[in-house]
C-alpha cells in the first residue's frame, strides 16, 4: 500500500466500502424474504430496495463533501493484496470519476420508484438485480486496477441482461441477446489488451500505468482494442444498432440505466484509458474518431426524425448526443474534455428523465406510438411542463445543463478542426427538429382521441421522481461551477500529461487561406 498514508486508506474505507456494504446488505435482506406471492412481502421488498439505494446515495455525497478540489491525485483510496504479482484490489476516485459514482447512486432510487407499480412479478429478483447492477457500476467508476475494472465492467452485463430479458417487452429475448453479444464481443478485445499491458508493464495498477511509456506501435493496437469495447458500450456509429432494440424492450427503469449510466462507461473509458494511457495513438487516430462522431451526429439525428416509437427516437437521440462526447474527448483540450464530462453527466439526467416521461404515459396507455397521443396538455398540464423542460435540455437550450456540455465540446472541437466543428453543430439544429416534432405531436393539438379523454396527470410518486431531476437540470444550466470545481484540476492534469507524453508536442497548424500552406512549428521529440 505504498504511496498512500494510513489516514487516506482508512478514510477511503470509511466512505467507499459502505457503498458496496449497504447494497450487499440490502440484497441479502431481500433475498431472505421468500414469500414472493404475498403482497405485503412485495411491498417490503420495494421498501428495502428504496431505503438501500437512498442510503447509498447519502453516503456517496460524503465523497463530494470531503473531496479535495486542489489535487489531481486519487482520493478515498482502498488498496489490498488480491491476486498477487502486482494485481491488487484497488479503489479510489479523482475529479473525473467521483461525479459518475454520485450520478449512479442518484439515479438508482428513481429506478426503484419508477418500477414500484409496473413490476408485479418476480419483484424480489428484480430488486436484487438492480442492487447488484449498482454495485458493478460503482465498481467501474472507482476501480484503479485494470483487471478489477474489467470484472466490474463485464459483471454489469449480467443483471442488465436479466432486467431486459425477463421484465422487458414482447421481443425482450432478442434484444437482450443482441445487447449481451455486442458488448461482450467488444470487451473480449479489451481483456486481450489488459493481458498485453500486464506482460509489457508488469502491473495492472492504473495509476502506475499512467506514467508508463508504451511503445508507439503497441499503443495503436492497445488503443484499438480498448476503443472497440468502449465504442460498443457508448455506443458509437456503426456499433449502435443494439441500443434502440434494447431501449424499446427494456422496462422504464432499464432504459434509465442504459441511457443514464451504461453508456457513460464508454465515455469514461475513453478518457481514462485511450486518452490518458495511449496519447500517441489518440493523436494519430483523432481524425478517425472525429469522422465517426460527425457521421453519428448527423445520421442518427436523421434516423430519429423518422421514428414512430418514442423510446426509439430518444435512443437514437442518445447516440447523437454521445457522439459529441467522443469528439470532445479526442479534441484533447481542456474545453473538449470538460465539455464531454459535463455532457455525460447532463445527458445522464436528461435522457433518464425523458425515458421516465415516456414511462408515465406508457403506464396509462400501454403504447409508445407517437400517433396514439396528442393534446395531452389539456389533461396533463404538469406533465406537459416537465416534458417541455427536459425536451429543451435535450436540445441544448441555454439555461439548461444540456447547453453547457454541448457548447464546451463544440468549443473544444473548434480549437482543433473548424470543419468538424461546423458539421457537429448541425446536430444541434437536427436535435431541435426531432425533439420539437415529438413534443408537438404528443402534447399539443386537439384532444381528439377518445382513449385520452380520461387520462390522468402525474401522481405524487411520478412528481417525486421527475421534479428533482428538473431542478438539477435547471440549476446546473445556470450554475455549473460546482461540477467544474471538482473536475478542473484532474482534467488540466490529464491534458498536461497528454501533451507532455506526445512524441510530437506543441504542434501548431495555421489554417491556409488562398494559396497559403499549412505551417507546422515547434516540434520536438518526447
Amino acid at each position: 500500500m505504498s504511496g498512500f498514508s494510513d489516514e487516506e486508506i482508512i478514510f477511503g474505507c470509511i466512505i467507499l466500502k459502505p457503498l458496496s456494504g449497504v447494497l450487499s446488505t440490502g440484497a441479502l435482506l431481500i433475498f431472505v424474504l421468500i414469500k414472493e406471492d404475498d403482497d405485503q412481502t412485495k411491498e417490503n421488498i420495494r421498501n428495502i430496495a428504496l431505503l438501500t439505494t437512498g442510503a447509498t446515495f447519502l453516503i456517496s455525497l460524503l465523497l463530494w463533501v470531503y473531496f479535495d478540489n486542489t489535487t489531481a491525485e486519487m482520493q478515498f483510496v482502498e488498496n489490498a493484496a488480491w491476486l498477487g504479482n502486482n494485481i491488487n484490489y484497488k479503489m479510489g476516485v479523482d475529479g473525473i470519476s467521483m461525479l459518475f459514482v454520485i450520478l449512479t447512486t442518484f439515479l438508482l432510487p428513481f429506478c426503484i420508484l419508477a418500477s414500484w407499480k409496473t413490476v408485479k412479478n418476480n419483484v424480489k429478483e428484480f430488486m436484487i438485480a438492480f442492487l447488484l447492477l449498482e454495485t458493478f457500476l460503482i465498481g467501474v467508476f472507482s476501480s484503479l486496477d485494470l483487471l478489477l475494472f474489467y470484472i466490474f465492467f463485464e459483471g454489469g452485463l449480467i443483471p442488465l441482461y436479466l432486467i431486459i430479458g425477463i421484465w422487458g417487452g414482447k421481443n425482450r429475448v432478442y434484444a437482450s441477446f443482441k445487447f449481451f453479444l455486442f458488448t461482450l464481443a467488444g470487451s473480449l478485445l479489451m481483456l486481450l489488451a489488459i493481458m498485453a499491458i500486464y506482460w509489457e508493464a508488469g502491473t495492472t495498477d492504473m495509476v502506475e500505468l499512467l506514467n508508463y511509456d508504451f511503445p508507439a506501435e503497441m499503443q495503436t493496437w492497445l488503443w484499438l482494442a480498448f476503443f472497440a469495447s468502449f465504442a460498443v458500450k457508448m455506443p458509437m456509429w456503426p456499433f449502435h444498432t443494439w441500443l434502440p432494440d434494447a431501449h424499446v424492450q427494456a422496462p422504464t427503469a432499464g432504459s434509465v440505466i442504459l441511457a443514464g449510466l451504461s453508456l457513460k462507461m464508454g465515455g469514461y473509458g475513453f478518457i481514462r484509458f485511450n486518452l490518458a494511457m495511449f496519447p500517441d495513438a489518440s493523436q494519430d487516430l483523432q481524425m478517425f474518431v472525429f469522422i465517426l462522431s460527425v457521421v453519428a451526429i448527423i445520421y442518427t439525428s436523421l434516423v430519429a426524425m423518422m421514428q414512430k416509437d418514442m423510446k426509439k427516437l430518444i435512443a437514437y437521440s442518445s447516440v447523437a448526443h454521445m457522439a459529441f462526447v467522443t469528439a470532445g474527448v479526442f479534441a484533447a483540450n481542456s474545453a473538449g474534455v470538460q465539455g464531454a464530462i459535463f455532457q455525460m453527466l447532463s445527458h445522464g439526467i436528461v435522457s433518464s428523465a425523458l425515458f421516465l416521461c415516456v414511462g408515465v404515459i406508457y403506464d396509462r396507455m400501454h403504447t409508445r406510438e407517437i400517433s396514439a397521443y396528442g393534446g395531452l396538455v389539456h389533461r396533463m398540464p404538469y406533465y406537459a411542463v416537465v416534458f417541455m423542460v427536459f425536451t429543451m435540455a435535450n436540445i441544448g437550450l441555454p439555461g439548461t445543463s444540456g447547453f453547457v456540455g454541448e457548447v464546451l465540446t463544440l468549443a473544444g472541437i473548434f480549437q482543433v478542426n473548424t470543419t468538424i466543428a461546423l458539421f457537429a453543430t448541425t446536430g444541434v439544429v437536427l436535435s431541435a427538429g426531432y425533439a420539437l416534432w415529438l413534443y408537438r405531436r404528443v402534447i399539443f393539438g386537439e384532444l381528439s382521441k377518445e382513449s385520452l379523454r380520461d387520462i390522468l396527470d402525474m401522481d405524487k410518486r411520478e412528481k417525486y421522481i421527475l421534479v428533482p431531476m428538473l431542478v438539477i437540470t435547471i440549476f446546473f444550466g445556470f450554475y455549473p461551477k460546482p461540477i467544474f470545481n471538482v473536475t478542473s484540476v484532474s482534467v488540466d492534469n490529464l491534458i498536461n500529461n497528454y501533451r507532455s507524453d506526445l512524441h510530437l508536442v506543441d504542434e501548431i497548424r495555421f489554417k491556409p487561406t488562398g494559396n497559403a500552406a499549412i505551417a507546422v512549428d515547434s516540434v520536438k521529440k518526447h
